[in-house]
């Protein structure tokens, strides 16, 4: 009988790519434009912002003829004050997964090597997810919820993030809207909570969705998705730029009352509809209406590109193509858009999908005590995990660590479009 395949295929060579393809973004674009202003390095007793908040002397008219004067004033200063928050990024894995990838000969991916390569960029990413927030860490909102087998998915379509925030194996907690408590999560079979919270074991990006290994007590539409480490009523995060970028009149900002200063808030267009040529300029002119003309601020307007899109949207409708003399030219209907209103464009996936941001880079500063980078114990960034008996696990870990926040010196300077319509697809 002839020799078939099946006789010779454990002699067969398999072949694997070595070009390992990445399926999924580390982008962390806001976070490295913040990285780069100015730092102050601080103790862990708050920062002091000082700022002239209101004008002073007294103007008025007065008669020559022994009218009396009056009397004077001067200008008048406020601190905000600033205290950092602590973040941490574990990367830990086992030595069989370290030796079996160690030599060419065994996996076109050294494991142990791309941890280390990979992690700052992921933590940067975390940190960049953690500054399109509030300061509550509050990365997605519940829109609905489905429980099957004893864990519940979420589908988040309430905001202009959906679940773009949100990673695989992060651990995060369901707090009431209120932000009054976290709600109990019983975990599923096999699995562990962090405190009050759950892993993430599926995200579905193009879907909205994402799933975590356990089940919540009864979590309603309007719940908040909240990351791991914080607890309590009012978690404290990162200062995030709908902190910063916010025009409310009630609460604290930087611990100033709101409703006592206005000087603090931001100045925002309430688009309530799809984005509108006047909406920018109004945005623009309404800083120059509190800091004026001779402010020197250099605007950027950051936003997703979806509302590039919007904007893009708006050229298209009046466009005309002309073909001159007949020559044979390709068609482009699409622009190559660098600004509005004058204002530079910087995109960011991770940008609320209903927001364009004006952002003046050099109001905005960062409060460190400690930078980003390895955990260090006496040299070590290495460290070895312990088994059950009290000796040393096959297994290794080593964190990232930092501790900074953000703060802005010019709250009027800075001016928000919001409740923009998302364009059709996103």
């Amino acid at each position: 009988m002839a020799l078939t395949e099946t006789q010779v295929v454990a002699a067969e060579l398999e072949t694997v790519q070595s070009k390992v393809p990445v399926l999924f973004d580390r982008d962390s674009l806001f976070y490295g434009n913040i990285e780069k202003r100015d730092v102050e390095k601080v103790s862990n007793r708050d920062m002091r912002v000082p700022m002239e908040i209101r004008p002073g002397g007294r103007f008025g008219y007065f008669s020559p003829d022994g009218g009396d004067l009056g009397r004077g004033d001067g200008q008048s200063f406020e601190k905000a004050l600033v205290s950092t928050v602590h973040m941490k990024h574990g990367v830990e894995w086992q030595k069989r997964a370290q030796w079996a990838t160690d030599d060419t000969r065994k996996s076109v991916v050294n494991a142990f090597r791309q941890l280390l390569a990979k992690a700052m960029a992921e933590f940067r990413r975390q940190v960049d997810s953690s500054l399109m927030t509030g300061g509550n860490g509050a990365v997605a909102t519940i829109t609905s919820v489905s429980t099957a087998g004893g864990q519940d998915t979420y589908t988040c379509t309430t905001d202009g993030f959906g679940v773009r925030l949100l990673r695989y194996g992060q651990f995060v907690s369901v707090y009431d809207a209120a932000f009054a408590a976290a709600r109990v999560i019983a975990p599923s079979a096999g699995a562990a909570l962090v405190g009050t919270a759950a892993q993430i074991d599926l995200v579905d990006y193009a879907a909205k969705t994402f799933r975590i290994k356990g089940a919540a007590t009864s979590p309603i539409a309007g719940d908040r998705i909240v990351i791991e480490g914080l607890s309590g009523a009012n978690p404290v995060a990162l200062l995030g730029v709908p902190y910063h970028h916010n025009n409310a009149s009630t609460g604290t900002w930087l611990g100033l009352d709101r409703a006592q200063f206005p000087e603090i808030r931001a100045s925002r267009v309430a688009a309530a509809g799809p984005l509108a040529p006047a909406h920018a300029r109004v945005a623009l002119n309404r800083i120059g209406d509190r800091i004026g003309l001779d402010n020197g601020v250099k605007v950027q307007a950051w936003m997703h590109p979806c509302q590039v899109q919007a904007y893009e949207e708006l050229g298209q409708a009046v466009q005309v193509v002309n073909r001159n003399g007949g020559s044979s030219q390709g068609l482009d209907l699409y622009f190559d858009i660098q600004q509005i209103a004058g204002a530079p464009i910087r995109r960011s996936y991770s940008w609320d999908k209903t927001r364009i941001d004006f952002i003046v880079g050099e109001v905005w500063g960062r409060a460190e005590m400690h930078p980003a980078g390895f955990y260090e114990e006496e040299g070590r960034r290495l460290f070895e995990l312990r088994g059950a008996s009290g000796g040393v696990a096959t297994a290794t870990i080593f964190y990232l660590t930092a501790s900074f926040n953000t703060f802005i010196n010019n709250p009027a300077s800075c001016s928000y479009i919001d409740t923009l319509t998302v364009p059709s697809g996103y």
